[in-house]
């Protein structure tokens, strides 16, 4: 487990694609708790250990998470990342193909298929109007390396929906690399695909005592440990 950040009320890890969140029906130990058992031992603390968690990445995604140490970030957190405002999210994305502008924004309309947990771009009735469930989704990107084969591409999220990202890059022709379930041609030898939440810059949700202002927090997850990854971050 790989430690970014941490004071007394945050805590920030660089996430692997083989590591899930929260609990799910695998059965999988959720880096969560990973988390819990570290502060746990590193300050020795009796009973059960207090963690709140803020987001959450996809399992095959990689990248910040951020973690809530006490309950009262967690609820400025919560607050923050609802509103989308004194806080910022940057991913990286490695596609297939270049878009067709190499910067611009993307707006969509998003339904949620829970069965197949996968998100389409919703069409317009003969009304005009998109279905009741649909639900807005906005994302800026611009494009900032370039390979003989793929594109990186650093995005920001203006909402927060199931699979966004993963989901409008598709619909414009731009599949993540190994993301099968939105049109990728392979999958990655490590099964995640190259989606990366590099970074996240937030307002601390707690007061400083001594100057009585919020500190800025900036916080950089490196890449994978992958020779395409390390070339774009060179």
């Amino acid at each position: 487990m790989n430690i970014l950040y941490e004071d007394n009320h945050i805590i920030a890890i660089n996430k692997t694609c083989n590591e899930i969140v929260q609990g799910d029906k695998t059965g999988d130990v959720p880096v969560s708790e990973l988390v819990k058992a570290y502060i746990k031992e590193k300050y020795n603390k009796p009973g059960d250990v207090f963690l709140g968690v803020t987001h959450r990445l996809d399992r095959p995604t990689t990248g910040v998470v951020l973690f809530a140490r006490t309950s009262k970030a967690l609820v400025r957190l919560n607050e923050m990342f609802k509103s989308h405002e004194e806080i910022k999210k940057t991913y990286w994305a490695i596609v297939q193909s270049p878009p067709a502008v190499p910067e611009g924004r993307l707006e969509h309309y998003l339904v949620r298929n829970e069965k197949q947990n996968k998100s389409y771009v919703a069409k317009r009735g003969r009304d005009g109007s998109y279905p009741k469930e649909a639900k807005r989704a906005v994302l800026t990107y611009k494009t900032i390396g370039k390979s003989e084969r793929y594109t990186l591409l650093s995005i920001g999220l203006e909402t927060g929906r199931h699979h966004q990202i993963r989901c409008q890059l598709a619909a414009i022709g731009c599949p993540i690399k190994g993301d099968l379930k939105y049109g990728a041609k392979r999958s990655n030898p490590d099964g995640g695909i190259c989606l990366h939440a590099r970074s996240i810059e937030f307002l601390h949700p707690i007061m400083n005592d001594a100057t009585k202002t919020r500190t800025r927090i900036y916080i950089e997850a490196p890449v994978p440990e992958d020779k395409l990854w390390q070339m774009f971050e060179d």
